[in-house]
């Protein structure tokens, strides 16, 4: 599977479907050990040498068990990510609950938001004893939307030192928005950024901010949420989709059927121009897919390989569904 570098660092090479390991971290029903070991090793057998996690994903079971399924390979062969931003304290007095925020796991810690420099690293330390892995190589401020100025002021320049002193090997930012993010690429010494939903099929908003930013500065974009939450992820979105983790209003999958009978007259299912739509974009570097089983990942491979026609964007275009055909 194709892998490229950085712009700013092309020792870190991400390959351009990456694997997503909420999932592993139990998001929205459980999965067992067995279960997302299997989906990792199909995935490496596949070639994805890229796998994005965060303390967030099941209050650290995702990194353990992301941390386990690859502590046998080659180290130097795979590049990981984590996110720092959410510490996690304990909370031993509820664990008998859930976690409310979406993880089928006990709620034995809670997240308490923290950007400051020693948070940063307290995050990452954990973070590494977590994996069990010797370094990580991708460390992305998780969700810090409502702590700019700390984020700024205090945690970009300790993953700036982190970076400089190489216990990381580049840094950046990851949210569900894009125009913070393009002030991350314009306003700090950020390597890459992860942006999820907000450039997709259905919504290309980082066109407007982000992504001619990331060309202008040399920062690569690693784009999440290319399904937007499931509504572009089947062939035929059904009525009771979700976008962007809520029911999607009835014109949005009006719009992503309209979408998906253009797609079908060129030979292309919905979920495959997903996929090949935000790859075309020239600052676009990987695409990070959740995946939690063995057949999950064996389908987002299908589906990244598929050949998609230039003339479908032309035709959505025309057809006043997308905005612009994608550079490419």
């Amino acid at each position: 599977m194709r892998a490229g570098g950085l712009p700013g660092d092309p020792a870190i090479h991400l390959t351009a479907l990456g694997f997503g390991a909420a999932q592993g971290g139990n998001l929205y029903r459980a999965t067992t050990d067995e279960e997302f070991a299997a989906a990792v090793d199909t995935a490496w057998d596949a070639g994805i040498r890229y796998y994005d996690t965060a303390p967030h994903y099941g209050l650290g079971l995702s990194e353990r068990r992301l941390g386990a399924a690859l502590r046998s390979r080659p180290r130097a062969e795979y590049v990981v990510s984590t996110k720092v931003g959410r510490l996690l304290v304990p909370t031993p007095q509820d664990a008998h609950r859930r976690d409310p925020e979406g993880f089928d796991v006990a709620a034995s810690h809670r997240r308490v938001w923290d950007f400051s420099r020693d948070g940063v690293r307290r995050s990452l330390e954990s973070s590494l004893d977590r994996t069990g892995l010797d370094r990580i190589d991708l460390v992305y401020l998780h969700d810090p939307d409502d702590h700019w100025e700390q984020a700024v002021r205090e945690a970009v320049p300790a993953l700036v030192e982190l970076r400089d002193q190489g216990v990381v090997g580049a840094i950046g930012a990851g949210m569900n928005q894009s125009a913070m993010l393009a002030r991350f690429v314009e306003e700090s010494d950020v390597d890459v950024v992860m942006c999820a939903g907000r450039y997709t099929l259905l919504d290309q908003g980082a066109l407007g901010d982000l992504l001619p930013a990331a060309l202008n500065r040399r920062v690569g974009v690693v784009i999440a949420g290319v399904y937007n939450s499931g509504l572009l992820s089947r062939d035929r979105p059904p009525a009771d989709a979700l976008y962007d983790y809520r029911p999607a209003p009835a014109e949005l999958i009006e719009r992503a059927r309209r979408i998906a009978a253009v797609c079908e007259t060129y030979g292309v299912t919905l979920p495959q121009a997903a996929l090949a739509f935000v790859r075309r974009h020239p600052a676009v570097v990987s695409t990070v897919v959740g995946m939690r089983t063995e057949a999950q990942v064996t389908e987002s491979v299908r589906r990244s390989a598929a050949a998609v026609p230039d003339d479908l964007w032309a035709a959505l275009a025309a057809a006043g569904l997308l905005a612009a055909p994608p550079t490419g």
